[in-house]
């Protein structure tokens, strides 16, 4: 149901973090280890990349598998960056978006990426229609749930409230529509990274003071490598990593087993 990763510290071609490791994101897209639903990540990919002096972060997707684009290679041998955030897509449902279904979703000096589902699409999460502005909801990259999840989120971004803020309040809302959504989320800009860990499997790594790399599996066997437990939100900078509980919705029914 997709991989994701993010990272930030020293400057790096984007190849020593997406394709050299032995369990890279793109061996990750056609043989994830941790991955609790779905198979193969074929339908999509994308990073997106901060260049020096620039707020404003370059992204590169594609809607085919990423083992697939010939070019994706050249691309990571050549860019470097000191804040990654890339994806590989699962598909929940065929759609007709192409590329811009793919994540990294952009706005700004935000980068977001949803592995994860809304559990009864689109009609459970019709409620939630009202907290966007029409203009919002009209221009939604895609019609997929996570382009949703994105619209969500940025709103919240934009009116103020902090990385981890926008998705602890975003997924506590989607939970309490969609009880048994899969919601691991991410986001950076540039500086921080915000994820959430609900229904699938998160990883993070850290050398407090130097780099941070937040991710749905370990792309190699590192020791530093720690599991997030579920209904966690994380908050991370180069500085190290900072663990907090994410409540239920009092509304939401108990716990179901992701399907």
């Amino acid at each position: 149901m997709c991989r994701h990763l993010a990272y930030l510290g020293p400057e790096e071609p984007l190849g020593r973090l997406l394709v050299e490791p032995p369990h890279s994101l793109v061996r990750q897209s056609w043989e994830p280890q941790r991955q609790r639903s779905g198979t193969v990540n074929a339908d999509g990919f994308g990073v997106g990349w901060y260049a020096p002096d620039d707020p404003v972060p370059a992204r590169y997707r594609r809607a085919g598998p990423i083992w697939a684009d010939l070019s994706f290679a050249d691309l990571t041998r050549v860019v470097r960056s000191a804040a990654v955030l890339a994806a590989v897509r699962d598909a929940t449902a065929a759609t007709a978006d192409g590329e811009a279904a793919a994540a990294p979703f952009a706005s700004g000096r935000w980068l977001f990426s949803h592995n994860g589902a809304i559990a009864g699409w689109p009609d459970s999460a019709a409620p939630l229609v009202s907290r966007l502005p029409p203009v919002e909801l009209l221009s939604l990259e895609a019609r997929t749930d996570s382009a949703f999840v994105w619209a969500l989120v940025l709103h919240r971004l934009r009116s103020g409230d902090e990385l981890d803020q926008a998705l602890g309040e975003t997924v506590r809302q989607l939970a309490g529509a969609a009880p048994a959504s899969r919601l691991n989320l991410l986001l950076t800009d540039g500086a921080k990274i915000a994820a959430t860990a609900w229904g699938d499997s998160l990883w993070y790594r850290t050398e407090p003071g130097r780099s941070t790399v937040v991710a749905s599996e370990p792309y190699d066997d590192d020791p530093l490598w720690q599991e997030v437990p579920d209904r966690t939100l994380v908050t991370a900078s180069r500085a190290g990593v900072l663990l907090a509980p994410l409540e239920e919705p009092a509304s939401a029914p108990s716990k179901e087993p992701c399907t």
